[in-house]
């Protein structure tokens, strides 16, 4: 039988793209995904070095797996990622039974390594530092039928004082438009009908071949690939954000009314302290023009408390800025220090209690915001797409979820039979009922429905002899 493998994933979008190319390559080598439930042969671990509590998280959980793997003879572990990438051989001297620990870079060689370290009966670390090919070119095993990431670059030439990932992930590297656009109408033709353009600074892609429009060009072709219905990019950089960008998202019809857009500090002192090229003027001024041309578009964010030296009068500029933003989301963290950063040993690092105190006083008026801005759409109607794994699942009320244009969360109310209600994938129009801070309610049913190749694509997936029609309320079997 194969042997059967899990992953698990820390940190950002990006992690979570490579996850899916680790399982494709362990897939390519024969292994399978563990059933639910049932104890993996091989645990990979892709870690995140960003925040301080996934270091915590990874040594815990290897902690645990201690025992187990002391009673599951044969079982192997490893550690990739970016955590990985930065420690080396910290892993193995933390945790000496660990099998495996590979990097960023290096993600193809993991089938390799779990094989050298069973035969060799030792641990195995591979750490390249620099990449040999885009990892685009790996098998990969998508966790979605309808929905893909697809990278167009990888690494990062900005030098953020709080930011290790340029150190992790190498200089930019990006990948020629007509790669990406190949890969998009192949995933279409398997039923995606939304992607993601992934990127450390994805509005600076082109700088590696010298077009500095290349971005808002790759968003208008993305709008001529036939069923390709939503296209959505994540994370751009203020600095490197232009109006080219701005009218390609305006003008092209399959580009969502969404931006996620990082702010970090509303305090021009502390922007400058982190070596962030842009001031908050600018940062506000990019939002009007987005707003001007997309007045439905929802704007999201991030931010960093208690940076070293932020004073209370930094504070409040950043209060300031997220009251004029009128963010629909944000996503906050407290500054924790990151060896190897130069903010690591700046002076005047702020008291963990100040932190946590204008932490929360943050968290509270983002959630203000984001429900003043949702209920605003009470008695809209929308255009949801329905997801797996996404929001409540509550039978009593036969209640599926989804995302809106805009990317907000919303809850909507189904008809009970199994067979009218929606798949993940499909499409619906509703009216919102009610807004919370963090998601909308259609409790008024569907208004419209319209089966669609995405959907078509997750019934193919999921569907087995004894599931047809669809059952429950969109939760996926594993295939």
């Amino acid at each position: 039988m194969s042997r059967t493998y899990e992953v698990v994933t820390y940190g950002c979008q990006m992690n979570v793209h490579d996850s899916e190319r680790i399982s494709g390559v362990l897939e390519d080598a024969g292994y399978a995904r563990a059933p639910e439930g049932e104890q993996a042969d091989v645990v990979v671990f892709n870690t995140c070095a960003v925040r301080e509590n996934a270091d915590n998280r990874l040594y815990g959980n290897l902690g645990h797996l201690a025992p187990v793997k002391a009673s599951h003879p044969g079982l192997q572990i490893a550690v990739g990622g970016c955590m990985a990438q930065k420690d080396k051989d910290v892993v193995v001297r933390k945790a000496p039974w660990v099998d495996v620990v590979f990097g960023t870079h290096n993600l193809g060689s993991l089938p390799a390594l779990l094989d050298r370290a069973r035969v060799m009966d030792e641990s195995q670390v591979e750490i390249l530092e620099s990449l040999e090919r885009f990892p685009s070119t790996l098998p990969t095993r998508r966790d979605s039928a309808y929905a893909a990431w697809v990278s167009i670059s990888v690494g990062c030439n900005n030098t953020c004082t709080f930011c290790i990932v340029p150190a992790l992930r190498g200089k930019e590297t990006d990948r020629r438009p007509g790669d990406i656009l190949a890969e998009i109408q192949a995933l279409v033709a398997e039923g995606v009908q939304e992607i993601t353009l992934l990127g450390q600074n994805v509005n600076s892609y082109g700088v590696e071949f010298g077009d500095r429009q290349a971005f808002g060009k790759l968003l208008r072709a993305c709008g001529g690939i036939d069923g390709l219905e939503r296209v959505r990019f994540t994370s751009p950089h203020p600095a490197a954000f232009t109006d080219d960008v701005i009218a390609a998202m305006a003008e092209t019809p399959n580009v969502m009314p969404s931006l996620h857009m990082p702010l970090q500090s509303g305090s021009d002192a502390v922007l400058k302290a982190m070596r962030r090229s842009y001031r908050s003027q600018k940062y506000l001024g990019i939002l009007d023009r987005v707003r001007a041309a997309m007045p439905q578009a929802a704007i999201t964010t991030d931010i960093i408390v208690g940076f070293p030296g932020e004073t209370e009068a930094d504070f409040q500029a950043t209060l300031d800025v997220v009251e004029a933003s009128r963010f629909a989301a944000a996503f906050t963290f407290q500054y924790s220090i990151r060896p190897g950063t130069p903010a690591a040993t700046m002076p005047d690092q702020v008291p963990r209690e100040v932190v946590q105190e204008r932490y929360e006083r943050l968290v509270d008026l983002v959630g203000e915001v984001a429900h003043q801005e949702n209920q605003a759409l009470v008695g809209r109607r929308i255009e949801v797409m329905f997801a797996d794994g996404e929001g409540r699942k509550d039978a009593a009320t036969a209640r599926m979820s989804g995302r809106a244009r805009d990317n907000r969360l919303v809850h909507v109310r189904v008809p009970e039979a199994a067979e009218e209600r929606p798949r993940p994938g499909d499409f619906a129009e509703v009216e919102v009922t009610y807004a919370a801070p963090h998601h909308l309610n259609a409790d008024g049913g569907l208004l419209s429905l319209r089966r669609s190749r995405g959907g078509d694509a997750w019934q193919a997936r999921n569907a087995t002899p004894d599931t047809r029609p669809l059952v429950g309320l969109g939760m996926p079997r594993r295939a």
